[in-house]
């Protein structure tokens, strides 16, 4: 059977976060998670449906991938075809050729577990090795200690504060209390938890995003951020402590993150709360 390439439309989206989630196992390699998806959804279903992209085999999806930009694709692929070579080839193809509808034209990037039979692929057809990123993964099947500050869960009346401290956190976003709630009513955000730490004094500090693949299935951190006047203070330690706790909660079997091997205070703030390094990891990307 042909493989096709498909966009899922809105109505399409529930089985595409079904099999993500199946996909998820402890062990597997950094991928895209239903939680990357769900995140996605701030900018609402139709956004999120036209950014994602299929490729089935007899009605069967064997790979996702979703469009974070234009310029870069976030792929991956069912267990049992990573190394399915009608399956790659036809994933390098639609990826390199604009008019396929998956990439635009110039400098792109892809995304997609490393042992992958598409990585060497996109290798022998001249794409490039980008700069790595380092996974961490922290067990859950002990307790989690308490992580010592306060620590609230954002509801509705919440949105706003979750938002801003999201703006706070990283330049040039363009998080809202409108996009928070367009986020929650997503299908995703039925196995999530957005969380807020606050200090002493009442401020809000710190917030993260947690995202549920089912019981006994990774979870994801996506995203994490420290107010930028609140940094130094161990607050980027203890929302990541909290956000560990709330996937235990949630069922999953560990927490997943995935940042920058640039980035060393994100590294060392993920250490520090217990998560362990992985090997790191590298997209792809073709030159303009």
């Amino acid at each position: 059977m042909a493989i096709v390439l498909g966009e899922p439309g809105v109505g399409g989206l529930s089985e595409v976060v079904g099999v993500l989630r199946e996909w998820q196992y402890d062990g597997a390699p950094m991928q895209l998670h239903p939680g990357d998806v769900g995140w996605f959804w701030r900018f609402g279903a139709e956004a999120t449906a036209a950014a994602v992209r299929t490729w089935s085999r007899d009605g069967q999806i064997l790979a996702v991938g979703l469009l974070d930009q234009p310029d870069l694709l976030r792929l991956t692929i069912a267990p049992d075809a990573q190394r399915d070579e009608e399956l790659a080839q036809q994933l390098v193809e639609d990826v390199t050729e604009p008019e396929r509808g998956v990439l635009i034209e110039g400098k792109v990037n892809v995304e997609a577990p490393m042992s992958a039979l598409v990585q060497e692929l996109l290798s022998k057809n001249g794409w490039n090795v980008d700069d790595p990123w380092t996974p961490l993964r922290r067990d859950l099947t002990e307790p989690v200690k308490d992580p010592g500050v306060r620590i609230e869960a954002t509801g509705p009346e919440q949105a706003h504060v979750r938002a801003a401290v999201q703006r706070e956190s990283f330049d040039g976003s363009t998080f809202t209390d409108e996009r928070w709630h367009a986020m929650a009513a997503g299908l995703p955000y039925a196995d999530a938890r957005c969380l807020v730490a606050y200090d002493d004094q009442g401020n809000a500090v710190a917030a993260v995003t947690v995202w549920s693949a089912g019981p006994g299935k990774p979870g994801l951190l996506e995203p994490m951020g420290v107010h930028r006047e609140h940094r130094g203070h161990g607050f980027g330690r203890a929302i990541t402590v909290a956000a560990a706790a709330a996937l235990q909660d949630l069922g999953s079997s560990s927490a997943i993150v995935c940042t920058p091997s640039s980035n060393a205070g994100a590294v060392a703030t993920y250490k520090s709360a217990g998560f362990q390094p992985l090997p790191e990891v590298r997209d792809k990307y073709r030159g303009a």
